[in-house]
């Protein structure tokens, strides 16, 4: 099938549940490329503990936005966005369908909805806002926040210290209140057919596919990636080390902890992950869900969906 201009799939669902294989199916179905929404994939050298496809299991497919960046660089939301759309735009110029694939919930509400414009963080001005909440109490920044911006100050809480320390933020350093920027956001998709597909399993079985790669992670030789990744250079700091599959191997390598507590503290964090992600995903509209298992029925949504 040949897709027209407007159509994007995406294929969300927690970590673990079967999107890449799904997506790979759907993808050789639908003469589709695959774009990477997954926060750690996009970086460059970490592949078991992120979970990446292996090329043999790409089946031929092309893969966007994997590997493209490097280790030491903080990649953002937006960094997703921009690169998203470039290659949404090339998959659609050879006439075939972008399915944008991830459970970075983040970096798809912001793909899908757009952006908010609110200018950089300011590290200086927060600092001194902060200082004020402890010198003077949250309620002094709250009733500035009032002045400046009642609308969004009555939508928080009044304990929201974050919030009204953010809203602060962007009203100093931008003149205009944070309302008026979210009123502001655009989506650079809204005139695209969007259709969501999403992907869930009872818990039980969830929790069993991710132990179960979990294990596999350590078998595949998890810890000696991690070992080279530092002999390159890279630092235990650096981004990608963050990612559920790093955190405890680098704790067992400092001797910190066991080889058995490192695998049994993956799973029990990437479970409780998995549940975060779900809650995210529920507060997403205009999701279809579906088994990883029913391929059939997956299949025959988004082909009914296509414009």
């Amino acid at each position: 099938m040949q897709s027209k201009n407007k159509n994007i799939i995406v294929i969300l669902g927690p970590t673990g549940v079967g999107k890449s294989t799904t997506s790979v199916k759907l993808a050789k179905e639908l003469r589709g490329e695959i774009i990477n929404c997954d926060s750690m994939q996009v970086y460059k050298d970490f592949n078991i503990g992120t979970d990446k496809i292996s090329k043999e299991n790409r089946g031929g497919i092309p893969h966007h936005l994997q590997d493209v960046v490097d280790p030491a660089t903080q990649f953002t939301a937006a960094d997703f966005v921009d690169m998203a759309l470039k290659a949404v735009n090339a998959i659609i110029k050879k006439k075939r369908l972008p399915l944008i694939v991830g459970g970075t919930g983040l970096y798809l509400k912001a793909f899908i909805d757009g952006l908010f414009p609110g200018g950089k963080s300011d590290s200086v001005l927060r600092q001194k806002l902060e200082k004020e909440a402890q010198e003077k109490g949250l309620e002094s920044l709250r009733a500035k926040l009032m002045e400046v911006d009642p609308v969004y100050c009555q939508k928080i809480h009044s304990n929201d210290k974050i919030r009204i320390i953010r809203a602060l933020e962007v009203y100093f350093s931008t003149q205009k209140p944070i309302s008026e920027h979210f009123s502001n956001t655009k989506s650079s998709v809204e005139d695209f057919n969007i259709i969501k597909i999403g992907l869930k399993l009872e818990r039980q079985e969830l929790y069993r596919r991710i132990e179960q790669r979990t294990d596999k992670m350590f078998e595949r030789g998890l810890i000696q990636e991690v070992e080279h990744l530092l002999q390159k250079g890279i630092h235990e700091n650096s981004p990608p080390f963050r990612a559920l599959g790093y955190k405890y191997a680098l704790q067992y390598l400092k001797n910190e902890i066991s080889l058995e507590d490192a695998n049994s503290l993956t799973k029990r964090d990437t479970r409780h992950y998995a549940k975060r992600q779900m809650t995210w995903f529920g507060k997403m509209k205009g999701i279809e869900w579906f088994s990883p298992n029913d391929f059939d029925p997956i299949l025959k949504f988004a082909k009914d969906k296509l414009v």
